[in-house]
């Protein structure tokens, strides 16, 4: 390819193309917050010590974390993890390749926003790698960056100062997909497409792309005027030893990032609900189970995500008919979710279940988040909150619901639309290992972490076992850190099927799932939609067509209409779990 060609490949409007070039800047991102979470977990088993092969890095201790190194790397993992690898993973690349196709537009609603957003990323992203290197190192200050440990005084030098840059330049990213997404979904359906026939991903998608522009410019707020008391000399949030003048209040910027943070973990787990939904009600050969209630439970969600993050702040001396108030609605939340998961249930009750890779990642999908969704029900309550607010069991917690049902989540999603972004074929029997094993050593990972929390180890520490009332939990740590390092290590089985794939692997079918979305069935531009997305194992399909699905804009000639979310029972075609 010539360079003026390349150069203008870059600045591409086509939805498909921009979700490819998020895709490969996500697995960068996801590359190296890994290696940084690895060190994390070195650091826990063995404190101290040096970890191999880092020598280069840090001479000084010939290779040993030191506070301030372990200090910047979780800093560090948090950030890139969650802004730079898993939500560009979910919006950016499967979000910007599926939306349009799934709701038959001809493109997005606004096209040059798609790549604008791309390279605001790209810059934060370059950004956030650059601070590696300058002087004083990266930003340390932790993920949330409070005040005052992200102000001079605590954080000095230009590390923190580039990696708050990078955090706007993500926020004008995510908002710029969200808003774009909202329009596409409201202005841009193909006839006949109406809202109780979009996809549960869809629904997801629109849901989370609603979140973003309703709370992104909150972050947006936060993150400027911190970076205005970092370089400007202001004291919005300043106060203490690094108050010159007076004023500034720390906690406002808690109650700022937090009625972001909350909403965030929606954010990300939305379009993951949505993928299990559907993939449940494809894989199981049924229709989904109470299609509109999954729909309005997504709804009611996003509707109370934001009014539910004060549950963060309960030790930041809250008053107490405050803390009573958001403790209600932080556990009234959870009942909505409940509505999906009986859904999934029902859905898969006698179906007649195909354990493929998106559907195995999906099933992992919602064993990881049951678990992480329960174990967050201590945290939702003032009582035990308290306690545990400070532990580990925060950090088990929170893996498991924003880190690893994500993950899972996003691998479910590539292994069912890789064949349509590519054209090729993943290896299935490699696939199915890189689930299994990956799910089952996150509930290793983070079920260690819960342990370590329950038993009182506290978060952030460099060296937990300085006291000597955690100095039992060492042996705990270390079969954990197995764990964990095992958890890296199977991710080379998704390279190396990748890498097989996009090199030497076989075509992929027309319609490999047998579903009948329109991103599968090539109905083309003016189609008219005629039924909802499950509609499969139908009598009068199987009938007419000799198959059991039928796609959504496909003509049958029938004189009973198909059910579009009622599952019949089909002799044959449906068997037990």
């Amino acid at each position: 390819m010539k360079a003026g060609a390349f150069l203008k490949s870059l600045w591409t409007t086509d939805p498909q193309r921009v979700a490819r070039q998020y895709l490969w800047g996500g697995f960068l991102f996801l590359l190296v917050g890994g290696l940084l979470a690895m060190l994390i977990r070195f650091q826990w088993a063995w404190p101290g010590q040096p970890v191999p092969g880092l020598a280069w890095a840090l001479p000084e201790s010939k290779g040993a974390l030191t506070p301030p190194a372990y200090t910047a790397v979780f800093t560090m993992h948090g950030l890139l993890m969650i802004f730079f690898a898993v939500t560009p993973l979910l919006f950016g690349a499967l979000g910007h390749f599926v939306l349009p196709l799934a709701i038959g537009a001809k493109q997005m609603a606004f096209p040059r926003l798609s790549p604008f957003g791309f390279w605001a990323y790209a810059v934060g992203g370059a950004l956030m790698l650059v601070s590696f290197v300058v002087r004083l190192g990266p930003a340390s200050a932790g993920w949330t960056s409070y005040p005052p440990l992200a102000t001079p005084a605590f954080t000095p030098g230009l590390g923190q100062t580039l990696v708050t840059v990078a955090v706007l330049c993500v926020g004008v990213s995510a908002f710029l997909y969200g808003l774009n997404f909202v329009v596409t979904v409201v202005r841009c359906r193909a006839p006949g497409m109406t809202w109780g026939r979009m996809p549960l991903v869809v629904w997801g998608l629109f849901y989370g792309a609603v979140l973003n522009v309703l709370f992104v410019p909150v972050l947006a707020a936060a993150t400027g005027l911190l970076l205005l008391d970092r370089v400007a000399g202001t004291q919005f949030f300043i106060a203490g030893a690094a108050a010159v003048g007076g004023g500034g209040d720390p906690v406002v910027y808690q109650h700022l990032f937090w009625l972001f943070g909350h909403p965030e973990v929606y954010i990300l787990i939305l379009p993951a609900w949505g993928m299990v939904g559907d993939f449940v009600a494809f894989f199981s050969r049924k229709p989904a189970h109470g299609y509109r209630l999954t729909a309005g439970a997504m709804g009611a969600v996003t509707a109370l995500s934001g009014a539910v993050y004060a549950h963060h702040l309960f030790t930041s001396g809250m008053a107490p008919v405050l803390g009573r108030t958001f403790m209600v609605l932080t556990l009234l939340i959870s009942l909505p979710a409940e509505v999906m998961f009986l859904n999934w249930l029902m859905t898969l009750w006698r179906g007649s279940v195909r354990l493929t890779s998106p559907m195995l990642a999906a099933l992992a999908t919602m064993v990881v988040f049951g678990l992480g969704g329960i174990t967050g029900l201590a945290l939702g309550a003032v009582a035990t909150d308290v306690p545990l607010h400070g532990t580990m069991w925060v950090v088990g917690h929170f893996h498991l619901t924003m880190g690893a049902a994500s993950f899972l989540a996003v691998f479910a999603g590539l292994y069912f639309w890789f064949p349509r972004m590519y054209g090729r074929a993943l290896d299935e029997r490699l696939a199915k290992v890189h689930v299994l094993l990956s799910a089952v050593l996150f509930i290793a990972v983070f079920g260690g972490q819960l342990v370590a929390g329950y038993a009182g180890q506290l978060r952030r520490l460099y060296d937990p076992y300085q006291y000597t009332f955690l100095a039992h939990l060492l042996t705990l740590n270390r079969w954990t850190s197995w764990a964990a390092f095992a958890l890296g290590t199977v991710q080379l089985v998704f390279v190396v099927n990748l890498v097989r794939t996009l090199g030497w692997g076989r075509a992929a079918e027309p319609n490999p799932w047998r579903v009948g979305t329109l991103e599968w069935t090539d109905a083309g531009p003016g189609a008219v939609v005629l039924r909802g997305p499950h509609a499969l194992s139908q009598p009068e399909v199987q009938e007419q067509l000799g198959r059991d699905w039928i796609g959504q804009a496909e003509p049958l000639s029938s004189s009973k209409p198909v059910v579009e979310q009622v599952a019949p029972p089909v002799p044959g075609v449906e068997g037990a779990v």
